[in-house]
């Protein structure tokens, strides 16, 4: 049982910890900050962030069309806001696995497709997004000095993205002798199949790097809202290294370490603590909140079965054997 609430817990408490301290060192200036805001770009950030969750449903109905799952954009879409939301609560990004639990439960599509879907869609997130970050990267070395550790962070996806690739080509090769390698050989012909043709790899990558620039334009209309200084280079650079630091999941929904990575980059280019706090909370209060939202109207969509399904998930109850026993 401790076990259990402390994988939550914990992780939670650090996120809330990081959060905190942020906003404590800069309290004495934040209302005065705050007062200066211009509000119409927070109402505009909150609809650009609604475009980027129809595009990723999009490119999720994509995905499953490549793995024979067809299914209509609303469920697409829906899927990955009740899974994101689960993510916002639970460690590890165990969210994900309500996501291939719906995909069964509605469709009669194998677990297997369902983590290939979640395989292929997490590959072209972390691949563009390093790919974004490689193009932004020489127009703000130009203009300030970036830790050694921000050319690690990028150039690792992109590394380990090629070498993925190279698996793919390869796998065909592989011996099926036992379950586990015809487990692992199945699920890399999935994702090949979904993603690895000219056509596949075109939408894919397109729609994978018009969704992250979304929502780098998210990030920007706050920007806009606190009217600081801050060149739109620099925002493409905050929401690379941010979101590939959220990728590792210490905390729930990376809540905490991406935005102390979102001020940490906007303080390098001279943005005062107090904007660069404001910026990087309001930019993840803004995307959590809709992600929040849209999970609702999924549990809506789907019916009540969803709902059991996240309360799995948040006590942990989703096995080994309930994603990857069919």
């Amino acid at each position: 049982m401790w076990k259990k609430v402390s994988a939550v817990v914990i992780p939670t408490l650090i996120a809330v910890g990081i959060v905190a301290y942020m906003l404590y060192r800069v309290w004495d200036e934040l209302l005065l900050t705050l007062e200066h805001a211009v509000i119409p770009f927070l109402f505009a950030a909150v609809g650009i962030c609604v475009v980027a969750w129809v595009l990723r449903g999009y490119r999720y109905r994509f995905i499953l069309e490549g793995l024979d799952v067809r299914k209509s954009l609303w469920f697409s879409t829906a899927c990955i806001f009740i899974s994101q939301t689960a993510n916002l609560i639970v460690p590890a990004r165990l969210g994900d696995f309500v996501r291939m639990l719906i995909l069964k439960h509605e469709d009669d599509a194998t677990y297997s497709q369902g983590f290939s879907s979640l395989v292929v869609e997490r590959v072209f997130d972390i691949l563009m997004i390093a790919i974004l970050g490689a193009v932004a990267l020489p127009f703000v070395l130009a203009v300030l000095d970036v830790p050694d550790w921000f050319i690690t962070v990028i150039v690792v996806p992109l590394a380990a993205g090629a070498v993925f690739f190279a698996v793919l080509l390869w796998s065909g090769r592989m011996e099926s002798g036992n379950r586990i390698v015809a487990a692992i050989q199945r699920m890399l012909d999935e994702v090949k199949r979904a993603s690895l043709n000219p056509r596949a790899l075109g939408v894919l990558s397109g729609s994978s790097l018009l969704i992250w620039l979304v929502d780098v334009l998210v990030c920007y209309a706050v920007v806009l809202m606190f009217q600081a200084p801050v060149p739109f280079g620099i925002v493409v650079l905050a929401i690379v290294i941010g979101n590939l630091v959220k990728a590792v999941p210490i905390t729930p929904g990376g809540v905490g370490t991406y935005e102390l990575a979102l001020a940490l980059t906007f303080g390098l280019a001279g943005t005062p603590a107090v904007t660069a706090t404001l910026i990087a909370v309001i930019d993840h209060l803004i995307k959590n909140l809709v992600t929040l939202v849209g999970g609702v109207g999924s549990i809506y969509y789907f019916g009540d079965w969803s709902m059991s399904l996240l309360k799995r998930a948040f006590n942990r109850e989703i096995e080994k054997e309930d994603t990857f026993g069919g």
